[in-house]
């Protein structure tokens, strides 16, 4: 019987993990990072163990501090989660020999199915649908350039090591494969220390589709329906739903059967995922097998009822599967979306700050799996992923109405998100209809000038000048003391809105150039008005912090800064020419040299941080003095990267 489990990992899954486990009766153990001293899951734990500095590579990927920690707690067992070393052979392998349970699959099922070139010939060999591609041992580029003539285009480049897209290129004629080859190497190789590339034929705007397998070490196997993970950006997945829209239930059982086929292939115990590639003939094809629990399992156990995280401790602890395949129902329809801190209006740069309110809506069959709370800061070391919102219903279009409305009241304060994003994409009619495939981000979004900040209407000038009217006690402007009319200037945007403000009692009219928008105060609780304008009662929240105010109404939210008592100053000039990392990151490549010319807007170097490219762009016309990294470099924020000189024709006229 285990006793204790350790989870090595952080945030939402750490917290996940700990709940099924104290609720099956386990002392839990988490390891933290320095940067983590006051996170959620450090405190939910019974037991925490700092395990070192933010650094992932000093902390949570050092296997040794970790089973230091277990060792130290006298944790019996360990978690892995996902990411992280949950798929390290490796680390599994030192889990076992210091006298451990992994609760995970064996070391050489981990070995095998972390290869893209090995596992597909092993599942080649097992009689599993593949993908037709070329799969040679540590191929040359020259090899790999022979072989895609045979394949013939569009193709895929893949990182043999890969997940996640990193390492990943679409090429869709033979002039480009020369540069992708140079960066999929490049990108695997910083992502996972491997720069060996496989060539498969792409199938184009395919669903992806997975399969939920667990085994057991009693030669048990089953699958739990599947996730239809079509709709992706840049390959990470951005929606999760079960059952899939586009799966018939012979395919079901088809796709089923050949996932299980695939598990017991290789030797499996565990929870485990199969994905494939299905096209628009509903032939489907092996991608990968995950060996680990996915981010996107809670829809899985909402539309099953079983706990996966208590399955997964089953296993390890030697018993049998809890149920046999023809005991397992599917009932509902579930969706997951990953609420991020990230600006879609702005590339979807992630996001860093502190989140001054977090507040997850409630409601019948919506589950939030988060690792944050109110006053939490959201750093640049780490996925800046804020929560799993997860909603269930009867049917698929209920499930659709409750995940809108969750995204639209969940209130998130300090940091800007996706969920705005997120609450179109679920409402919107091709999703709807279920008819999204991969290529359904790049073609419904692409250039949406709906992803461009908006500009606030009246009414939403109107509120923010409400609330900032407001002091602690919130009497200010209530009295019956004649009207008065206050001038107010903020800062929206980076733009400057001026207001007229007239207090009546409890109404406010603003003005803003011709535009007016009366409210009539209704009530005024800390962090909430009721208003009524035009005749209708509604509520908004808000938060402030120094001169920051954030809002949110009727599932809009938005910030504004009270500049009225700044000092007046000078007019931004140029760029300072002085281009620096926004996060921390790895350089994956720089594209100019000392001496080239370059235009404001032009990417001059390539920066990969939290799963993704982030292209750094001139801030100015002008030469390139000096570049301060290479291609391969760990930098950090703010870190200089390239200085840029001004052209003599500007210099000239200065």
């Amino acid at each position: 019987m285990l006793k204790k489990l350790l989870i090595a990992n952080r945030g939402e899954i750490a917290v996940r993990v700990i709940r099924t486990a104290k609720a099956l009766g386990y002392r839990t153990v988490a390891v933290y990072s320095e940067a983590d001293a006051n996170a959620l899951h450090v405190e939910q734990a019974d037991e925490a163990v700092c395990i070192g500095p933010a650094q992932v590579a000093a902390s949570y990927l050092n296997a040794d501090a970790i089973l230091d920690a277990a060792a130290k707690t006298g944790a019996d067992c360990i978690h892995p989660g996902y990411g992280f070393l949950s798929e390290n052979s490796g680390f599994a392998k030192a889990i076992k020999q210091a006298g451990l349970t992994f609760v995970g699959p064996p070391e050489n099922a981990i070995e095998l199915m972390g290869s893209k070139r090995r596992s597909k010939i092993a599942m080649q060999e097992a009689g599993v649908p593949v993908v037709p591609g070329y799969e040679g041992n540590n191929a040359t580029d020259d090899e790999l350039i022979a072989a895609a003539k045979d394949i013939g285009y569009p193709l895929m480049l893949k990182a043999s090591a890969g997940g996640g897209g990193r390492g990943m290129r679409l090429v869709e004629s033979e002039s480009e494969l020369a540069d992708n080859i140079k960066r999929a190497r490049s990108e695997a190789k910083q992502a996972f220390g491997d720069d060996e590339l496989i060539i498969e034929k792409a199938v184009i705007e395919p669903r992806h589709v997975e399969i939920q397998v667990f085994a057991d070490r009693h030669g048990n196997a089953v699958y739990l329906g599947e996730r239809d993970c079509s709709v992706q950006r840049r390959h990470q997945k951005v929606v999760e739903e079960a059952p899939s829209p586009f799966v018939t239930p012979e395919l079901r059982k088809a796709m089923g059967e050949a996932a299980v086929k695939a598990a017991l292939a290789c030797g499996y115990e565990g929870a485990g995922t199969v994905e494939f590639l299905v096209d628009k003939d509903r032939n489907f094809y092996f991608l990968e097998m995950n060996t680990r629990l996915q981010v996107e399992h809670p829809v899985t156990e909402l539309i099953t009822g079983q706990d996966l995280v208590a399955w997964q401790l089953m296993v390890a602890e030697g018993r049998p599967l809890p149920l046999a395949q023809e005991e397992i129902e599917l009932n509902g329809h579930a969706i997951e979306v990953r609420l991020y801190a990230e600006d879609p209006a702005n590339g979807f740069t992630p996001q860093t700050g502190t989140l001054h309110e977090f507040t997850p809506a409630e409601g019948e069959g919506l589950r939030f799996d988060t690792g944050v709370r109110s006053g939490d800061v959201v750093s640049a070391h780490y996925d800046p992923m804020l929560a799993k919102v997860i909603a269930w219903g009867q049917n698929r279009d209920e499930a659709r109405r409750r995940l809108i409305r969750a995204l639209e009241d969940t209130t998130v304060f300090g940091v800007t998100t996706n969920r705005h994003f997120l609450s179109r994409i679920i409402a919107d009619d091709t999703f709807g209809a279920g008819e999204a495939t991969t290529a359904f981000l790049q073609q419904a979004f692409k250039d949406d000038p709906s992803l461009a900040p908006q500009a606030l209407s009246i009414r939403e000038l109107a509120l923010s000048a409400c609330a900032l009217s407001l002091n602690s006690t919130g009497q200010e402007g209530w009295s019956n003391a004649p009207a008065t009319v206050i001038p107010m200037k903020l800062e929206i945007q980076e733009k400057t809105v001026e207001l007229l403000v007239r207090h009546s009692g409890h109404k406010l009219l603003v003005s803003h150039g011709d535009d007016q928008c009366e409210l009539l105060i209704q009530s005024h609780e800390q962090g909430q008005l009721c208003i009524i304008d035009n005749g209708i009662r509604q509520r908004c929240q808000y938060s402030r912090a120094g001169d920051s105010l954030y809002l949110q109404a009727l599932g809009r939210s938005w910030s504004v800064t009270d500049i009225t008592h700044q000092p007046a100053t000078g007019a931004q000039g140029a760029g300072s020419g002085r281009i620096q990392a926004s996060m921390d990151g790895a350089i994956i490549d720089v594209l100019v040299a000392a001496g080239d010319t370059v235009q404001q807007g032009q990417t001059l170097v390539i920066l990969e941080a939290m799963k993704m490219e982030h292209p750094v762009k001139a801030d100015r016309d002008g030469t390139v003095a000096a570049v301060h990294t290479s291609s391969g470099d760990q930098v950090r924020r703010s870190q200089l990267l390239v200085e840029l000189a001004a052209n003599e024709t500007e210099e000239q006229t200065q």
